[in-house]
């Protein structure tokens, strides 16, 4: 399909230092994004069986599932309409989505409207975190993907840390519920009115990156589908181990908390121990990114997936505060060095007007590892606890680093 024409044609540049304004503006915007994900973070758990009196595991991660599921299909369809659309109106019609979420978990009469809740928290998500991905590496062009990347998860993760630790705290100092959801009201109009007066369109970006000479070597894919999911080894490679990422991140969503509470912890405690992860997470990738233009995509892979697996599988066997805290804090280092790799090894195989479907493929998968991971880890710890929930997603990961060692060419 042909992207309609840049009404500034002279004016479209690609680059990071032409395009900062616009790019520093995007990586605000995640970390809206990424705060509305923290909002749940560290509390659900609590929450649930505070408000609900919630003991099944299973039934307790059927927010997860939701939420994995909607933004797993939300992410492929976001990468397919984008070029007819356009990036910005499904950014913005993502931020519309999230307004209600924060006010459903305060009202909620029942739980199956804190499931809907995550319904909507997919739906969102997977419109404007897709949407800010997709627009930042079309304004970066080929060079310093990997550092873009970096710089738009480094805002986003940061952003799931800092919210989770806040309404631990917040939920430590006045009740679980309302005042933490009270922030999400505020992440959520901030980030859609940023998106509406601030966020321009970049199509035209596409169009100026499409001509340059040196894309016309690499050759389109015949189904960007299935080449993403299965037939292309190095992109099927990275398809696997972004679903496993979000296995385990699922995993950790929703179990660690639990691991946290039968071990004794309080609220501030957890709040802490659940934060640190992603905030290594986020800080690692200002310098993973990096890393990614400059490593093998593989071996980056390879290794980051290799730890989180070692650091999962211990998890089960510490009971102290700052040995949990270590783990914690190596996990978070090995999906950094990963989580901005998986995108830009995307892109490195993609001819510009394929890259947004190929990585709406990606996410569709990886984020079906959320759901994947969340009943999985559920199911397990219903049958034979969470200790074995938590190592056998440990070893699923190590055998992730596997395929990547195996079937990705360098």
């Amino acid at each position: 399909m042909q992207l309609p024409a840049s009404s500034h044609p002279s004016a479209t540049r690609l680059g990071l230092r032409e395009n900062w304004q616009q790019f520093s503006l995007l990586v605000l915007v995640n970390a809206f994004v990424g705060g509305m994900v923290g909002l749940e973070r560290s509390i659900l758990p609590q929450y649930a069986e505070e408000r609900f009196g919630l003991v099944s595991t299973t039934v307790l991660l059927s927010f997860i599932v939701a939420f994995g599921l909607t933004k797993a299909l939300t992410n492929y369809f976001t990468g397919r309409l984008a070029n007819r659309f356009g990036r910005k109106r499904l950014l913005v019609v993502g931020w519309v989505l999230a307004l209600p979420i924060p006010l459903l978990l305060i009202y909620a009469p029942h739980w199956n409207w804190v499931v809907f809740a995550n319904v909507l928290l997919g739906v969102s998500q997977g419109l404007t975190w897709s949407s800010t991905v997709v627009m930042k590496m079309d304004l970066v062009g080929a060079r310093n993907r990997g550092l873009a990347m970096g710089l738009n998860e480094f805002a986003g993760y940061l952003a799931v840390g800092v919210v989770a630790f806040a309404t631990g705290y917040i939920a430590q100092a006045h009740g679980v519920s309302p005042y933490p959801f009270y922030l999400g009201l505020l992440i959520a109009t901030a980030g859609l009115l940023l998106s509406i007066f601030g966020i321009r369109d970049t199509r035209g970006h596409v169009q100026q990156e499409s001509r340059q000479p040196q894309h016309s070597p690499l050759p389109a894919l015949r189904n960007v589908f299935l080449d993403t999911s299965f037939r292309h080894p190095n992109l099927s490679a990275v398809t696997q181990a972004g679903l496993v990422n979000n296995l385990n991140d699922g995993m950790m969503w929703g179990l660690f908390p639990v691991l946290l509470l039968n071990k004794a912890f309080n609220s501030i405690d957890m709040s802490v121990l659940v934060a640190i992860y992603p905030m290594v997470w986020g800080i690692g990738q200002l310098f993973t990114g990096r890393l990614a233009d400059r490593l093998p995509h593989k071996k980056l892979l390879f290794w980051g997936m290799l730890l989180q697996g070692l650091a999962i599988v211990l998890l089960p066997f510490l009971d102290r505060f700052w040995p949990l805290a270590a783990l914690s804090a190596f996990l978070g280092l090995g999906t950094a060095l990963v989580y901005p790799t998986f995108l830009t090894a995307i892109a490195a195989q993609t001819t510009p007007e394929q890259r947004a479907e190929s990585i709406g493929s990606f996410r569709l998968w990886r984020d079906l590892g959320y759901a994947i991971g969340a009943l999985l880890s559920g199911l397990v710890a219903d049958w034979l606890g969470w200790p074995a929930a938590v190592v056998l997603v440990g070893l699923i990961t190590l055998a992730s680093a596997g395929v990547i060692q195996g079937r990705m060419r360098a």
